[in-house]
């Protein structure tokens, strides 16, 4: 049993500082304390039995529920409206625990080819290794993605925006879909953010975030989360207790600080990455401008009707061949070069050592990613610094 969560009647900057919290202050504290146990103590033996059968809401050993953690997913879930939340040690974690426990030999899955790398192996080599069906189809082929579904499947994985193409995908489409089909829909949000897009007001059942990312934000900790219906999460919680994949107190902590700031980081990094992308598709040197807040894009009416913001990530191609990488990246001095995204620091840096490390340069270039493609996460620096920085290393890196 775990405690229900409270609804909690707030606006987003608000529940991004407040939600999840109260119950676990302690000692008249603002911030909830980082429980640094590994066990709970219990003198009332009946007390101890009915929490560790879960019967009655406590912690017996943080492998399975600690507060620190608890308040995350509280906090995690009340951003994204769901009923409840589980969180795991990394955001693959998150992604590996949700697809082992719904799925079993002899189902099928459906996904989207432009997924994050490790999540495309996910359904191209380990679950067909566990005897799991995957159908995975183009992402932006609706049609295809609706057939596929129709003929009959468990589950279907979307990512929107996608890492690191940005392709959109039209949620409530494909969930409707889903559902007349009997089969639940998971999204990957990580990229948009609850305070962009909420999945589950769409008719997703789970909403997944590499809470690494823009959930933390400061580049200092690694963990996941699933956010859901109570009945979906009881039963993810519960094999990720089994699998010992679990999120530690002191990660959860820097987690929830990290979240107060996040509608305000959202904010500055929305507004950025439209300026900078609006920017590198007037440079001579950049052949292609992969951003959904672009009125060319592709996918930019479905964006704008299921996002309100269109995010801090974006991706762009510069000429030449993938040499031009190594000429081109160590001209960045404010924007870090690393595998990561969603931080308070502009971080940049092709699919072929981020994204996309797993796979090969055909995988890549089948998934339609060209090898001078930079993945660009907008921090919330000076936007004009940025923008200068971006010009000075186009302008430079092939003299």
């Amino acid at each position: 049993m775990r405690k229900p969560l409270k609804i909690v009647k707030m606006r987003e900057a608000t529940r991004c500082v407040l939600a999840g919290e109260a119950d676990y202050t302690a000692f008249n504290s603002i911030n909830v304390p980082i429980f640094q146990n590994s066990a709970f103590e219990y003198n009332d033996m009946e007390e101890w039995i009915d929490v560790s059968l879960y019967r009655k809401p406590g912690d017996i050993y943080s492998r399975t529920t600690n507060p620190t953690v608890r308040a995350f997913e509280e906090k995690s879930a009340i951003l994204e409206g769901a009923e409840d939340a589980t969180a795991c040690s990394s955001g693959m974690a998150a992604i590996n625990n949700t697809l082992m426990c719904l799925l079993r030999p002899g189902d099928t899955a459906v996904a989207i080819k432009d997924s994050y790398g490790a999540t495309y192996l996910h359904f191209a080599e380990i679950l067909p290794g566990f005897g799991i069906k995957t159908k995975i189809c183009e992402t932006t082929d609706h049609e295809a993605i609706e057939r596929s579904i129709k003929e009959g499947c468990k589950l279907v994985y979307l990512e929107s925006p996608t890492n690191p193409t940005l392709k959109i995908v039209d949620i409530k489409r494909i969930a409707a879909a889903a559902k007349k089909a009997g089969a639940l829909t998971v999204v990957d949000n990580t990229f948009a953010t609850p305070i962009n897009q909420n999945p589950l007001s769409l008719g997703a059942d789970l909403v997944i975030h590499s809470a690494t990312k823009f959930l933390g934000g400061h580049n200092d900790v690694v963990g996941g989360v699933v956010c859901g219906s109570a009945e979906l999460i009881w039963k993810i919680f519960l094999w990720r207790n089994l699998c010992g994949g679990c999120l530690d107190a002191n990660s959860a902590y820097l987690m929830m600080r990290g979240m107060k700031t996040l509608h305000l980081r959202i904010k500055q990094q929305n507004e950025s990455a439209m300026h900078i992308a609006e920017f590198l598709q007037e440079h001579p040197k950049v052949t292609e401008v992969l951003y959904p807040g672009l009125t060319g894009h592709p996918g930019h009416d479905i964006a704008s009707s299921q996002m309100r913001g269109f995010g801090g990530m974006l991706s762009f191609a510069i000429k030449g061949e993938f040499d031009a990488l190594h000429r081109f990246l160590p001209l960045l001095k404010i924007i870090h070069k690393a595998a990561n995204l969603g931080q308070v620091n502009s971080i940049a840096g092709p699919p072929a050592t981020t994204s996309h490390v797993e796979c090969t340069p055909e995988e890549r270039a089948a998934a339609g990613i060209p090898e001078t493609l930079i993945r660009l996460s907008v921090g919330v620096e000076d936007t004009q610094d940025l923008i200068d920085e971006l010009k000075s290393a186009l302008d430079h890196y092939d003299r």
